[in-house]
């Protein structure tokens, strides 16, 4: 079976709510008139006002249900919580007038009421009619969140009971009490002033953006169980309409990839929404310095804060409780020498400042090279280079065989890779050291290599 569209069910009810209104204001105002029943005027004022806040709400749903655009980003649920203020509003200023005109009744001691059977007729079809409505739009209410529809599910639900009490009052009058019909009127216009003023509290609360009690609390529990949030800065709600709008800000650990932080970003809003469904999310990450970091995390975050790329080539030494530090700093291509050695400078003295332990620095600079280059035409020396690079790699009796043997010029220098397989019962340790005394063995014996790269794979 399709889903129900939210927001056709919440208009679709709202308009029934018109219709019920429009049919019992108009009932009531005939026989208030008829037997000059002060409890059943006002009940009619009170279901008149219930029509002006059933049109109210119709016309609020059907804007709320409108998407976000330019001039409003968070959409258009607000002016559900406007229509539920103005329908309070009115409801006071009805209340005042209830209990204006029955002091006037109470203090002149004259009231003219006639208690017949169409008042009793309409005060308990009144009650029929309220209580299904009531029931119906509660239920929307709650389902969709909305206020609009829960004010006016309040409106209703307040005509059942200011209905029992003018039922009461009429009562009274067949018993020859006729005053009584006033205190009613009173009775149901404190009634609505209670209602009111619940809903005036939560209907202001919403336009003011009020956080709920307790969600920001639990917020920081769900956020702060998602693994790689090392602190939560910041949270801000805000409501409008049935939906709840979620700005936060996470600290994430700053050595962790882009790739990697996004993701934890993700897991965020999934882990909210897990919770809250219907809650929009954004989540803005900020860089975090662990206390954990190790000195070659520090030295890397200490160099891409200078707009640089990654330092390579880079180790870290011990010795006597002190570190060496060694890495090479790619500049780009024609950049200044004096000027590129006054940055390795201050990279070094930020080095010592913010990296306690490390005695010495020691940086390499070279220039960037972009991901291709064009590749120059063979010269004919090539056969002569590569019967080189045999005889230096044939040298190496711990390589077992080498193949894939590629020479490219660059320049007038060459780029050599070749594939070298060793006995699998040796460590990476021993091949990494075997793999750089050939690299070494191939740069003494052939000057016009300027780069050697070994793929290394087990015989």
């Amino acid at each position: 079976m399709a889903a129900i569209d939210p927001a056709h069910e919440k208009s679709r009810v709202a308009l029934t709510s018109v219709f019920a209104a429009v049919f019992i204001t108009v009932l009531k105002l005939v026989v208030g008139i008829e037997t000059n029943s002060l409890g059943i005027l006002s009940e009619a004022a009170h279901s008149g006002l219930d029509m002006l806040a059933a049109i109210l709400t119709l016309v609020a749903v059907l804007i709320a249900a409108r998407p976000p655009d330019k001039d409003h980003p968070y959409g258009h649920g607000k002016v559900e919580n406007i229509s539920a203020f103005v329908e309070t509003l009115l409801l006071v200023a009805t209340c005042v007038w209830i209990i204006k005109e029955a002091v006037e009744r109470l203090v002149s001691g004259t009231a003219h009421v006639e208690a017949n059977m169409w008042g009793f007729g309409v005060i308990g079809l009144s009650i029929l009619i309220d209580f299904s409505r009531s029931r119906a739009l509660g239920r929307a209410a709650r389902k969709h969140r909305s206020q609009a529809l829960e004010a006016d599910a309040l409106h209703f639900s307040s005509d059942v009971w200011s209905s029992l009490v003018v039922l009461a009052g009429l009562l009274f009058v067949r018993l020859g009490q006729p005053l009584v019909d006033a205190v009613a009127a009173i009775v149901v216009a404190g009634l609505v002033l209670v209602v009111s003023y619940r809903m005036g509290r939560r209907t202001v609360e919403a336009l003011m953006d009020r956080v709920p009690d307790g969600l920001e609390d639990e917020l920081r529990g769900v956020m702060g169980g998602v693994e790689g949030v090392s602190e939560i800065r910041g949270i801000r709600l805000r409501q409008s309409g049935p939906k709840m709008f979620l700005d936060t800000t996470v600290a994430i650990p700053r050595t962790m990839l882009f790739q990697q932080a996004h993701e934890v970003m993700d897991n965020i809003e999934k882990s909210v929404r897990a919770r809250y469904p219907d809650m929009d999310v954004i989540v803005h990450g900020e860089p975090f310095e662990r206390s954990d970091e190790t000195i070659a995390e520090r030295i890397r975050m200490i160099i891409l804060d200078r707009g640089l790329g990654a330092p390579h080539h880079l180790e870290v030494h011990q010795k006597d409780g002190r570190y060496h530090v060694e890495f090479d700093i790619e500049f780009l291509l024609g950049k200044d020498f004096v000027e590129a050695h006054d940055m390795t400078t201050e990279i070094e003295r930020e080095i010592h400042e913010r990296v306690p332990g490390v005695e010495k620095v020691t940086i390499h600079m070279e220039e960037y090279h972009p991901e291709t280059s064009e590749v120059g035409k063979e010269t004919g020396r090539e056969a002569d280079l590569r019967a080189r690079v045999n005889e230096c790699i044939r040298l190496e009796n711990r390589v077992v065989r080498f193949t894939d043997l590629d020479l490219l010029k660059i320049g007038d220098r060459y780029n050599l890779s070749v594939t070298c397989r060793f006995d699998r019962g040796r460590t990476l340790g021993e091949i990494h050291e075997i793999v750089c005394d050939v690299e070494k063995r191939l740069y003494d014996g052939v000057r016009e290599l300027r780069r050697v790269t070994i793929h290394a794979e087990p015989a």
